[in-house]
Formats: structure tokens, sequence, C-alpha cells
């Protein structure tokens, strides 16, 4: 759809629009240094989150309603985590960023695309409200935003917990993921998208920068994938977005991989099954609260850069945000009107990556790519 209803001129005006001059600012041109002075005014703040989805649900005309997830929980140091749900249709959409507190610019877009499903009347738009009800998690982790890190601390102990690596059968470290899981749980959504950065990394084949990656938590064809039944409809998924932003000035997108070495011409795909998404994909049931294993599809967005001291800077902060904001509304039209289902899901391959080397995991190290998965 973006190809066909929206060009730059008319992506530049919603954006400018969009926000208050506090979340307008964080759109310009600068951001983050490299050389360890990374100044993060720019940035949302939690307090400006809060706001501004307050402001989305007032000019809404009750189309938003925005809620905490406080009868759950809140997070280690009291900090209450934001949802806003809208829509009217069957199919259930949720939406997470910033569960690590240093990639900021997520936030933008996840907000950026509510406030245009509240006030737009588009009919791409319009469809997706009738069919769909959206859930947005804006900021998942408001303490590690507060104190720009990845992680959260553990009130008691101090002991920082990496978010996305704690939705295990083992338990629950942190109050944030308990509260999460049980509200996810009871919404029981259909599908997910989740929005991260990630560090400087060069497409396969280019000298070209990585702006945006594609990703899927449990590698397509891998160990564990094939067996939650999601193997196709996630690579019908990146593949459907890749085509729609290929085209899309200043952005170079490939398939999200980890220990690239371009030397050796190689990459690894993640199988990582603590991560949250990944979780959802296999029907997680802790402490008895998904007991008929409830699971869904669910895909990650990587964007280049985060706001850690001397950590990757970027370049423009809006045309990021934006390839965010872009890559989502396509996704979830996609997604609701079934175009997504008539990809090829061989087309996941065409997507710029480097020849795959083997699995990264979170269970049994690294799995090499030649290895009997047993199915």
């Amino acid at each position: 759809m973006i190809k066909r209803i929206i060009n730059f001129a008319t992506a530049a005006l919603i954006f400018m629009l969009a926000f208050s001059s506090t979340s307008l600012a964080a759109l310009q041109p600068g951001g983050p240094s490299t050389n360890g002075n990374t100044n993060i005014n720019s940035t949302l703040s939690y307090t400006d989150v809060v706001k501004i989805l307050e402001d989305i649900e007032r000019t809404s005309k009750g189309k938003v309603e925005v809620s905490t997830l406080d009868q759950y929980g809140k997070s280690e140091q009291g900090r209450s985590i934001y949802v806003a749900k809208l829509g009217t249709g069957p199919q259930k959409i949720w939406i997470q960023a910033q569960i690590h507190g240093n990639e900021k610019l997520v936030t933008e877009a996840a907000l950026q695309l509510l406030k245009t499903y509240a006030n737009s009347g588009e009919k791409d738009v319009e469809r997706v409200l009738e069919e769909a009800t959206l859930y947005f998690i804006p900021m998942y982790n408001p303490d590690g935003a507060e104190m720009n890190i990845r992680h959260t601390k553990l009130a008691e102990s101090g002991k920082l917990i990496d978010l996305n690596r704690d939705w295990t059968l083992t338990g629950f470290e942190a109050v944030e993921s308990k509260v999460v899981y049980a509200y996810w749980a009871d919404v029981k959504p259909d599908f997910a998208i989740d929005l991260h950065h990630q560090g400087l990394k060069q497409v396969y084949g280019t000298n070209e920068s990585t702006s945006f990656s594609l990703g899927i938590s449990l590698a397509p064809d891998g160990p564990t994938l094939p067996g939650t039944g999601y193997n196709k409809i996630t690579k019908q998924m990146m593949a459907y977005v890749y085509d729609e932003l290929k085209d899309y000035g200043y952005t170079h997108i490939d398939r999200y991989q980890v220990g690239v070495n371009r030397e050796k011409g190689i990459g690894y795909d993640i199988d990582i099954r603590g991560g949250v998404v990944s979780a959802m994909m296999m029907g997680l049931n802790y402490n008895n609260l998904n007991p008929e294993g409830h699971s869904h599809p669910a895909v990650f967005f990587e964007t280049k850069g985060n706001t850690s001291d001397g950590s990757l800077g970027q370049k423009s902060n809006g045309y990021l945000t934006k390839q965010n904001y872009l890559a989502l509304k396509s996704l979830v039209y996609g997604y609701v009107t079934g175009e997504v289902e008539n990809v090829n899901e061989n087309e996941w391959y065409k997507i710029p990556y480097y020849p795959l080397a083997g699995y990264l995991t979170d269970y049994a190290g690294t799995i090499p790519v030649n290895t009997d998965l047993g199915y």
C-alpha cells in the first residue's frame, strides 16, 4: 500500500503535523554521537510519552483508549506501563517498542502510527480499524528508558535484566516481564510486531550501511520455528515489508543476522527461545496464565543505532523513524487485508543476507547450518 498511497511529500507532512514541538525536535537531523558524548535531550522521556498518549486520547474523539497496566503491577522503580487501544475489529494486533531502554526512535514511530490511526480518515486506516483492534505498548521498559540503558534494574538486588530474554518457563526475574506477560495472556493477540535498534553493519555485497533489518526471532526453517506452525507466515510478512520499502529513499534493508563476518562472507540467524516474541510464538504458559497455550506469529524490526554513550549515532533521526512508521503501517494493512498471505514465502530469501553459517541460540550455543534439525 505504501507505494500506492504514500509518497515522500505526504509522509513528510504527516510527520511535521504529528506531534508537539517537544517530540518534533527528536525528528530533526543529527542524533546520538559516536564519541561517548551522546545527548538524549531530543528523544522522548517517559513523561513525554505519557503526555503524548494523553493528548492522542483526548483528540481522538473516542477512538483511542489509554490505560496503564497497574492492575498487573508497575515497573521495578514504580512506573506505570502504558498501553493504547483502538479499533473495533476482531483481529488483535500487538505493537511493542523500547523493550530496551536505549532504543528510543522506535517509540517515536509507534506513537506516530497511533496518532495516524486516531486522526486520519484515509480509507486504508479506516479499513484497519474496522477489521482489527490494535494494542500499542510504546515504552515497554520505562526504567531503562529513563536510565538510558538497555536493561532494567531489579529493585532489591540491583541486578540488570534484559527484558527481551526474560520470558522463560523457569520464571520471570523482572516485574515488567510479569506485568506485560499477564496482560498478553489476557489479550491473546493474533499477531505481534516488536521494534528495536541495532549496531552498525553493511548490507551483504555492498558498501551501504544497513539502516533497517527485518527479523524473525526463531530462525525460519531453523531448529524451532517450523514446529510452531508460523514458519511460512512470518517469512511472508517480512517479504511483504521488504517489497513495500525497498525503493524508499535512503533505506538500506537486509535480513537481521548476528555474528556477521564480511571477510568470510557469513552470518548467523538467531533462534532465541527466551525472547518475548519467541515466547509468544511458542505459546509460553508461565504460572498457568496461558493454560490453553495460545500463540501467534510475531516479527521484529531493527533500526540502526541506539542512544548508549559511545554507541552508533544516527545521521538522521527523522528518516530512521519514518522507515519504522512506514513498515509498521504497511505490515498492519497487509496482515489485516490478507495481502501478506498472497506473498510467495521464498521471497524471504531475496532479502539481502550473508550466507548462513548457522543459528545462534540461547539454549544450545551455536548450531551449524548443516545440522540435522529433526524435521
